[in-house]
C-alpha cells in the first residue's frame, strides 16, 4: 500500500516540473506533476493528494484562481511558486488561501523544506506538539466555543448550525493557538511560534492575512470581530469561553 506523501507539482514550465518531481521523488515523496488547471484538476480527481505545489504565473486559469477555488473546496496544504517574489503577490497568495510562499529561482532543497513544514503543521499536533498538558489525556481533543465545535485531533470544524467548515492548514493552526489560549493577548510573534513554528521563516504579514481569513469564516461581521479581537500594539485576543469537551473511557 502507498505510504508516501502525494505531491502535485502544477507548473507550466516542463523543466521546473521534471526537476522538482526527480528531487522530490529522491527525497521519499511521491509526486505527480500538471501543466495547467484541467491537469490539476484531472489529477486531484484521480489521486488523494497530501499538497499541492502551485505557480502563480500559469496559461489560461492563474494559480491565485485556482488557490482559492481548491481552498474553497478543500483543505489540502497549498505552497505557492512565482516568479515575482513581491511581497504584494505573496500577500495575494495567502490571502486566497495558500499555507506557505515561495519565490522562483528557488533552491529544491527549500522547496523541500517548506513542503516538509508544511505537513509536519498538519501532522504533528495530533501528538500534542503545542497542546497545554491538560489535553494530553487518551481520547479525542475537542473544544467549543460560541456554538462552534473544533475537533483537534480529526482536524474537523463544526459551525453552530452543524455544518463542517473547510479549514486551511494555516487557520486551522491558529484557531487551535486561540483556542489553547483564550482571553490571552497574544503577539504576532508568539501566534508564529505556537501555530507554525519558527523552522517555517513565515512571512510578517501572514498572521494577520490568517486571523482576516479566519474572521471571515467565524464572525457575524468581520469588520466588526467579536471573537477575534485586535489589541492595539499587543496582537489579538481571542474572546469566547472555550470548553474543553471530554469522552468517556
Amino acid at each position: 500500500m502507498e505510504t508516501k506523501p502525494h505531491i502535485l507539482v502544477v507548473d507550466d514550465d516542463r523543466e521546473i516540473r521534471d526537476l522538482v518531481g526527480r528531487f522530490l521523488g529522491q527525497h521519499g515523496l511521491r509526486v505527480t506533476t500538471a501543466a495547467d488547471g484541467r491537469e490539476m484538476r484531472k489529477a486531484l480527481g484521480d489521486w488523494a493528494i497530501d499538497l499541492v505545489v502551485l505557480d502563480l504565473m500559469l496559461p489560461g486559469e492563474d494559480g491565485l484562481t485556482l488557490c482559492r477555488n481548491l481552498r474553497a473546496k478543500s483543505g489540502i496544504p497549498i505552497v505557492m511558486l512565482t516568479a515575482m517574489g513581491e511581497e504584494t503577490d505573496r500577500i495575494v497568495g495567502l490571502e486566497m488561501g495558500a499555507d506557505d510562499y515561495l519565490a522562483k529561482p528557488f533552491n529544491p532543497r527549500e522547496l523541500l523544506a517548506r513542503i516538509k513544514a508544511v505537513m509536519r503543521r498538519g501532522c504533528e499536533r495530533p501528538a500534542g506538539a503545542s497542546v497545554s498538558s491538560g489535553e494530553q489525556e487518551k481520547g479525542r481533543r475537542r473544544v467549543a466555543f460560541a456554538g462552534w465545535l473544533l475537533d483537534l485531533d480529526s482536524r474537523e470544524f463544526l459551525s453552530p448550525d452543524g455544518l463542517r467548515v473547510e479549514l486551511s492548514g494555516g487557520e486551522f493552526e491558529l484557531l487551535a493557538a486561540f483556542v489553547e489560549h483564550p482571553n490571552r493577548v497574544l503577539s504576532r510573534d508568539q501566534l508564529l511560534d505556537i501555530a507554525r513554528g519558527r523552522e517555517a521563516q513565515p512571512f510578517d504579514r501572514a498572521i494577520d492575512v490568517q486571523v482576516s481569513r479566519l474572521r471571515r469564516k467565524i464572525e457575524d461581521d468581520p469588520k466588526v470581530p467579536q471573537m477575534v479581537k485586535t489589541v492595539r500594539n499587543g496582537g489579538y485576543m481571542f474572546t469566547p469561553e472555550v470548553i474543553q469537551l471530554k469522552e468517556d473511557g
